[in-house]
């Protein structure tokens, strides 16, 4: 399979970050996805990255590019935040488009178990957003939330090697799993 993986937001897109600055979202999506294109590499996928190292790349950019190289699957991974200060809200949530196709809705599936079950976080459940990555690709698209950069005890996680490489391996092994099926 032909796979677009989206690290989130940018490297300088603003608010998205710990409310104590310590983690910047993308410090968390680009070693995720870095390691989640080297495991589906491994299982002989083709990846492409939506998203750049150094500039943040505008969602229609991202979305008009799989749409152009007609992927087959999106996944956009994210870290979670609830408010702006720290609070106990925490846990596991994948999304897709209100009006996600059955393949979005089983790929959707397939990862948010595997990322649960890798985790062991709480599971949030899965739902759906009207989010741009989701709505405006023409492929099953998923947005990942791997855990709250406002809960404390998740920010020690996502600011983790071990945890960054857990979230990867889940995501890329639920992935797996969809093109099997």
């Amino acid at each position: 399979m032909k796979i677009m993986i989206d690290a989130g937001h940018g490297p300088e897109t603003k608010g998205k970050r710990s409310p104590d600055g310590r983690l910047r979202e993308f410090q968390f999506n680009s070693p995720v996805a870095n390691e989640v294109k080297k495991q589906l590499k491994a299982l002989g996928h083709t990846v492409i990255f939506s998203h750049q190292p150094n500039q943040d790349v505008p969602l229609d950019e991202r979305t008009a590019l799989a749409n152009r190289l007609k992927v087959d699957l999106f996944i956009s991974i994210h870290a979670n935040a609830f408010g702006t200060g720290f609070n106990t809200v925490n846990g596991i949530e994948t999304f897709t488009y209100s009006a996600a196709s059955i393949g979005a809705k089983k790929l959707s599936s397939f990862i948010h178990q595997a990322l649960v079950l890798s985790t062991g976080r709480k599971n949030r459940g899965q739902k759906q957003a009207d989010f741009a990555v989701l709505r405006d690709t023409r492929m099953p698209a998923v947005l990942i939330e791997c855990g709250f950069m406002t809960n404390q005890e998740e920010l020690a996680l996502l600011k983790s090697d071990a945890y960054q490489k857990r979230c990867a391996r889940a995501i890329a092994f639920g992935i797996d799993c969809f093109s099997r099926n």
